[in-house]
């Protein structure tokens, strides 16, 4: 029996995993990490645990009689008499005063907690569920019970204890328990007890030990905001973002990959008051504050830090609540919890694609990688659960666990605030049903009763599109593939499906783009940040806002780019990911903010100033070499040295020759620290003199959609001929098995990148026959392709 199963309250020092049956899941793991982990530098405020214990002699006799009798009776898919019952329960709660015995216990150990230089009444304390089915790796209760911050005085707290036992009989958790198989009567509430952390004059949010839409294992997922925690949980804000990778963690470098700067409106702080029972407020966070990142470098990395204690004492996955202390800038963990969503998953990869495009009505952050459609219901409170039909999408401002019941019936939900961590995403997840959470204006834009679709399969950013658009669902099973005489890589270029893709069977990234980077991630012609001091005042308050949260404009443009390449790097290593350097034509340039005040009108761009020409003009020379320092840092500073560096469009080799001594003078000489450097051979003169070019570089990658449109002079975004466009011409072939042999005679890397290997199985079969190294394919063809290849169906 546990150490505290016949006692009213057990301190957080005094308690552990084993007494999960006295205290819950939450108390046992704070009592778990102080006893275990803060010898280690994991720091967990104090505080006791009101027992199980307690809380059934509370519910003992006639009270607990009445409150199973009517959950025994009650259907709780009619949501109507769902809501009744809960009202009716808890105000049966509400009316049965707490013990003496029990409130003098409380009241006694609240008065400990201020032995430490706080007044015995004056410890301001968060009192929170601790549920004895909460918490546990086989399902996430999170947010089922109440919590209430700043609670100060034994009055609030007795009050405070009250309330939560209340909480444990509200709609969605009565429901959450049926649903999930959970007994009425196995769960117990115990009641956590904790000092306050001063977030609010600091930050907090919550953190993953994995990256939470994909399940990918080496990162730590952080989300941050000004002022206390609720607003980070419950959705209130957009919070700010960061991706922390895990092995150059431990290896004591940088390792932050990736951060995204949130709104951050608003913040919960302290209320001004002299009462006993002063609770918290909302207010408005300064502009200047928003545009700033809430966590400096070396506290994301402390977090990150700490959360890796903890995941290796818990052996898996875990979800974890922290807070900064503003007074002392100490960070210190809440809670912890296992991960319940991403740690469950199977060996099924399930994919969806949009078939057809409608006009954009709402965007934000796309949860779930999934696609769902039906009539809007935008629902203003929980209380008109009446108008929700199954199936339609729920559009809000933000969810609490008192919308659970509606949201099991969504067919999508849409929110106008909250970031991926947010109440809304962890219960779409948890459902399987896509979510866009902080469109900023869903509830203005989208029409009541209107059927949209709402899209989470396009990345970072989700979708709600006008109308019921067609979509299809496959699913990839993983599992041992065939054996085949070559290596399938992956062509990708969106950082944000990263993590996604590297679930695919695969040996790497043949091809990461930087042109999603640049275009997406970054948005501003490079030599516009560059010249930012000399630009119009106009253009500068554009760039200014792009930039914001980072040094200066140029530190933008390099950052963003290291954090793009790190992410791509990361997802795939140690397999090897080859990074095309930047290939954008003139007009596409242009159409950068700032681009039209550099870059030269071109009647043919796709002949003109790119590739290897461009990076060693002297106009984009200085903007060339902001890559370069890019790729530094990814391999220098993270340790990330999977990474290739692959040039594209070399025309001749002079020009093969001055770019690999451009890149030697920007700290990128190929074979320092393992540096290989690959050349796209996208030209028949590639071809033709591959064995000359082959000298400056460790290998080709075959580029064949410009290949072929520059072996048979035509235009492929010509549509008067694009019967003519063909990579299995017999022309083409040719100069592709040139490539493939010189290659192979010199003993280096010969792949192919280009779009026909996805498109055409049979030029595919070919390409392995003339003995092609590797082949990089587009993610959703990669397994087809495989399994085509190992004469196997899919």
């Amino acid at each position: 029996m546990p150490a505290h199963s016949a006692s009213y309250i057990a301190p957080f020092e005094s308690i552990g995993l084993a007494d999960l049956e006295s205290v819950g899941g939450k108390n046992a793991s704070l009592g778990e990490m102080i006893s275990h982990l803060s010898a280690a530098g994991v720091d967990v405020p104090g505080g006791f645990a009101i027992t199980a214990r307690a809380y059934r002699d509370f519910l003992a006799g006639e009270l607990g009689a009445r409150i199973h009798a009517s959950l025994d009776a009650l259907d709780v898919e009619d949501l109507g008499a769902l809501a009744r019952a809960g009202h009716e329960i808890r105000g049966w709660i509400a009316d049965t005063p707490l013990s003496p015995g029990l409130a003098a216990r409380i009241e006694t150990a609240y008065s400990e907690l201020g032995a430490g230089g706080s007044a015995p009444g004056d410890v301001s304390v968060a009192v929170r569920s601790s549920a004895t089915a909460e918490d546990l790796p086989e399902a996430s209760f999170a947010g089922q019970q109440d919590t209430l911050l700043n609670v100060r005085g034994v009055e609030a707290v007795l009050a405070a204890v009250h309330e939560v036992y209340g909480s444990l009989f509200t709609d969605r958790a009565i429901a959450y328990r049926v649903h999930h198989g959970f007994a009425h009567r196995d769960v117990a509430l115990s009641v956590g007890v904790q000092r306050m952390v001063r977030a609010d004059k600091g930050s907090s949010g919550v953190m993953f030990t994995l990256d939470t839409e994909s399940g990918f294992r080496d990162v730590v997922f952080i989300t941050s905001a000004y002022g206390l925690g609720e607003t980070v949980v419950q959705g209130g804000v957009n919070p700010d973002e960061f991706y922390v990778y895990k092995p150059a963690l431990r290896a004591g470098r940088h390792a932050i990959l990736r951060r995204n700067l949130g709104g951050k409106a608003i913040k919960l702080v302290y209320a001004d008051s002299d009462s006993a029972a002063a609770s918290v407020r909302t207010v408005d966070v300064p502009a200047e504050e928003r545009l700033r990142f809430s966590l400096t470098d070396d506290e994301v990395h402390e977090l990150a830090r700490q959360a890796l204690l903890i995941e290796d004492h818990y052996g898996r996955p875990m979800d974890i609540e922290w807070a900064r202390d503003g007074i002392d800038g100490a960070l210190r963990i809440l809670q912890a919890r296992p991960e319940t969503v991403q740690s469950r998953a199977g060996g099924v990869i399930s994919r969806f694609t949009l078939k057809e495009r409608g006009r954009v009505l709402a965007e934000g952050r796309s949860i779930g990688g999934r696609i769902g459609g039906g009539p809007a219901r935008v629902i203003e409170s929980a209380s008109e659960i009446a108008r929700f039909r199954r199936g339609d999408v729920l559009v809000t401002d933000m969810t609490d666990p008192d919308w659970e019941p509606m949201m099991k019936q969504s067919a999508a939900i849409v929110t106008n605030r909250g970031g991926r961590t947010c109440h809304a995403a962890i219960i779409a997840r948890e459902l399987g049903i896509p979510a866009v959470v902080g469109c900023g204006d869903a509830t203005t834009e989208l029409a009541d009763a209107d059927e949209v679709t709402v899209s989470c399969a396009e990345g970072d950013a989700g979708y709600v599109y006008e109308g019921l658009l067609d979509f299809e669902e496959g699913e990839i099973r993983l599992g041992a593939m065939p054996e085949i005489p070559l290596k399938v890589m992956l062509n990708v270029g969106n950082p944000d499906r990263a993590f996604d893709f590297a679930s695919i069977p695969n040996s790497g990234v043949g091809l990461a783009r930087l042109e999603f980077i640049i275009n997406r991630m970054i948005g501003v012609h490079p030599q516009a940040l560059l010249d930012f001091e000399s630009l119009p005042d106009e253009l500068q308050r554009e760039i200014r806002f792009q930039h914001a949260g980072y040094a200066d404009p140029v530190e933008f443009y390099v950052e963003k780019l290291t954090e793009g390449i790190a992410t791509i790097a990361a997802a795939f290593a140690p397999e090897p990911v080859i990074v095309r350097l930047s290939d954008f034509k003139s007009n596409e340039y242009a159409d950068l903010i700032g681009g039209r005040r550099y870059e030269p009108h071109e009647e043919n761009p796709m002949l003109g100033f790119r590739g290897a020409s461009r990076y060693v003009s002297e106009s984009f020379r200085p903007a060339f070499e902001l890559e370069c320092r890019a790729l530094r840092r990814v391999r220098g500073r993270i340790g990330l040295d999977n990474v290739w560096v692959m040039v594209p469009f070399v025309r001749t080799v002079a020009e093969a020759r001055a770019v690999v001594d451009l890149l030697a003078e920007n700290g990128l000489a190929r074979g320092k620290d393992g540096l290989r450097l690959i050349m796209m051979c996208e030209l028949p003169s590639n071809a033709l003199l591959a064995d000359e070019f082959l000298e400056h570089f460790d290998g080709m990658s075959i580029g064949s959609n410009d290949m072929t449109q520059l072996t048979l002079g035509l235009d492929r975004d010509s549509g008067l001929i694009a019967d003519i466009f063909d990579e299995r011409d017999a022309a083409v072939k040719a100069t592709l098995s040139m490539a493939i042999r010189a290659c192979a005679t010199a003993g280096k890397y010969i792949g192919i990148c280009g779009q026909g290997p996805s498109d055409h199985p049979d030029l595919a079969r070919w390409l392995v026959e003339e003995g092609i190294e590797s082949m990089s394919l587009n993610p959703d063809t990669a397994v087809e392709t495989w399994m085509f290849l190992a004469g196997e169906e899919v």
